[in-house]
């Protein structure tokens, strides 16, 4: 599972266009912890997973599938920017996590 969850992070890291130093920034680890997590060499604390899934605006069962999917889970809120500093990335999931909440009520009220 650990192989899984480093290839889905490190998938969804490069599609972002983020490097290892801002992803860790931006979910309050160092960043040879994060470099550990996407190797796959260290299992990946729940808070960090869930903190993953909130700033690259997906369901967190999208870093434990094994489908070539995740580009698709992070379209609806991706977007880069450059030198982003730690407050910021919070903000950004904050509104990635707005926009993934509203995807779900959206699919609910569809059904």
């Amino acid at each position: 599972m650990e192989r899984i969850i480093a290839r889905n992070i490190k998938k969804l890291r490069e599609i972002s266009g983020y490097t290892q130093e801002e992803m860790a920034n931006a979910l309050g680890i160092t960043r040879s912890a994060y470099s550990n997590y996407e190797s796959g060499s260290r299992e990946v604390p729940y808070d960090v997973l869930e903190k993953a899934s909130d700033f690259f605006g997906c369901d967190m069962v999208v870093l434990f599938e094994e489908n070539e999917n995740a580009e698709a889970q992070i379209l609806a809120s991706a977007f880069r920017v450059e030198g982003i500093d730690p407050a910021d990335a919070v903000e950004i999931r904050h509104f990635k996590d707005i926009v993934k909440s509203y995807l779900k009520m959206d699919v609910i009220a569809a059904q």
